[in-house]
């Protein structure tokens, strides 16, 4: 997930408009985008389901669960939430896909995902005393 990081920040001042003309640019932010959802959704799903509470019902939930179990913040979920909107847009939506939205998304995710990960190595720290 800290590779994804850099990658975005390295493109936190991008433009829409940037993305729609620079193809590299643009798979290198969508990639890193859907992966850092992803891989937060696999890591919140296996420490769900490691401490015996149901699997998510969807990648959405999955935050929720993750604040459920207190491995991260409900605040933290509650802003981490919505980004599953946006992976599934990268995913499914391409040729629709508003790409200010994407640029405009990528600082949140640098913040947001980074306290994630800080807040998910805390809760790993803890769980090992």
């Amino acid at each position: 997930m800290r590779q994804l990081l850099d990658v975005l920040r390295r493109h936190q001042s991008v433009t829409g408009e940037q993305l729609r003309t620079d193809i590299e640019r643009r798979l290198a932010v969508e990639r890193a985008l859907q992966q850092l959802v992803d891989l937060a959704v696999k890591i919140n799903a296996h420490a769900v389901t490691s401490h015996g509470m149901t699997t998510p019902a969807d990648y959405h939930q999955s935050f929720a669960a993750a604040a459920d179990l207190e491995m991260i913040a409900r605040p933290l979920a509650d802003q981490l939430a919505p980004s599953t909107g946006l992976r599934n847009r990268l995913v499914h939506e391409y040729d629709d896909l508003d790409l200010d939205i994407v640029a405009h998304a990528i600082a949140g995710a640098v913040s947001q995902y980074d306290e994630y990960c800080r807040q998910v190595a805390r809760w790993l720290r803890d769980q090992a005393d």
